[in-house]
């Protein structure tokens, strides 16, 4: 992503502080995998979405009109031997000259220059709460202050929460943020095809892991969104099941939830599909009720609708579908109001997605479902799950899962489906695995 972009939502982040005020944020930090070895950095979504900046042990300030320059880069200092061991790092100059920062400063020296910084301001805006060292540090730099007021030195007085205007920012995406999202959806579903027609039995879930990875890596994606799951058979009704340890076996379903990374950008896609290329008649009936839930839900997504509408609309298509299967027994309106539907269906339709997968954004505003707006993008994701040892249901419907998921754009005149390469209806899924 260009630089552009960073430098516009600084921009609008600096009017929303305000003149007068001060914003922090950290990056993340390196996390220990075992002894001397770290797993791979993510940085913070909050903190590049702000600076493009992708190395740990660095801090952000903003401060809206000064004279000197509005955003400050605390990184690490350009280190040869470090350079030679570990790559290439930004170090002060990298900090200004390739990632626009007016001024920067070494890392080491925040606890000299920071009070400075923060003097006469009248509040600080910094994620409150995330980040225990920056909360310690910022609470004995503010102390610092206030034992100079003789001379003539404020303290800040408010500490405000930053994330509540970056999340609101990131909700909206820009042109640039959907080319990546874009990007890591269609990869994303392209692993998902390669998986449906190599998946056989025998093969072990893991086998078929290994290749929707090696899809997002072998396009230039090297991270996944989020842990695989590769689900067969009873598997499936486990929802967050990565063990993907198992074999899949003849007659089964194999529910694979998965989706890459573009430059911090997610997709995320769940598709069900029998290991065999061909659905049984509860198999299929199932996931038609599955399917036509989503379609109804999808339906829904367009500008001016509240967020809720949607999963009320996948909530109504299921009840009825389990009514008339024989697995709920009574009145649709009022197993609704009960909730009997949460046996077999209990998680929510979707999520907000960007550069997280479950990405950030109030879903309700003054206790009312948030009302859909364009740029908005969200996942689409009704599902049912029967266990293996359920007594209240007929055996021919015991140890299904099944989940269908695709991501959705909010659109000026409704939705675009980001992830449609993907088959789901059942004659276009068996047409797919059996021409494999």
């Amino acid at each position: 992503m260009k630089q552009v972009e960073f430098k516009k939502r600084r921009k609008h982040l600096m009017k929303r502080i305000g003149q007068g005020n001060i914003g922090l944020i950290g990056s993340a930090s390196e996390q220990k995998r075992n002894r001397d070895v770290s797993y791979p950095f993510r940085q913070d979504s909050d903190f590049y979405y702000l600076t493009g900046f992708n190395e740990p042990e660095a801090l952000a300030v903003f401060i809206p009109g000064r004279p000197q320059g509005e955003y400050i880069l605390f990184c690490r200092e350009f280190d040869e031997k470090k350079a030679l061991w570990e790559g290439a790092h930004a170090g002060l100059m990298g900090a200004t000259k390739d990632y626009q920062a007016d001024d920067a400063f070494p890392i080491d020296d925040i606890d000299d220059i920071l009070p400075g910084l923060l003097e006469n301001k009248g509040k600080v805006f910094y994620p409150m709460g995330r980040d225990s060292d920056l909360d310690h540090s910022l609470m004995d730099w503010i102390n610092h202050l206030r034992g100079q007021t003789r001379s003539g030195i404020s303290a800040p007085m408010e500490l405000v929460s930053l994330e509540h205007i970056v999340h609101e920012m990131r909700l909206i995406k820009s042109p640039a943020e959907l080319k990546l999202m874009r990007k890591a959806a269609e990869i994303s579903a392209q692993a998902h095809v390669k998986a449906m027609q190599l998946s056989r039995p025998g093969l072990f879930e893991y086998q078929v892991e290994a290749e929707i990875v090696h899809h997002f890596m072998i396009n230039g994606l090297r991270a996944v969104a989020y842990p695989s799951i590769v689900a067969a058979g009873k598997n499936a009704c486990t929802l967050h099941y990565t063990e993907n340890a198992d074999s899949l076996k003849a007659g089964d379903l194999l529910l694979i939830d998965a989706g890459a990374e573009c430059d911090h950008y997610a997709a995320d896609i769940t598709r069900t599909f029998p290991v065999s290329g061909q659905f049984n008649e509860p198999q299929k009936q199932l996931y038609q009720l599955v399917l036509d839930a989503q379609y109804a839900a999808i339906a829904e997504i367009k500008p001016g609708n509240p967020w809720n509408i949607a999963h009320e609309a996948s909530v109504s298509v299921l009840t009825k579908g389990l009514v008339k299967l024989g697995l709920l027994k009574g009145r649709t309106a009022k197993l609704i109001k009960d909730e009997a539907y949460k046996a077999f269906y209990m998680h929510r339709i979707g999520h907000w997605l960007g550069m997280d997968v479950h990405d950030v954004g109030d879903y309700k505003i003054n206790d009312e479902w948030r009302i859909l707006e364009p740029g908005m993008v969200l996942t689409i994701e009704p599902g049912l799950y029967i266990p293996s040892d359920c007594a209240t249901v007929d055996e021919q419907w015991r140890g299904i899962g099944i989940r269908i998921e695709d991501d959705v754009l909010v659109t000026e005149d409704g939705h675009e489906i980001l992830t449609s390469l993907v088959p789901k209806s059942v004659e276009a899924i068996e047409a797919l695995m059996q021409a494999a």
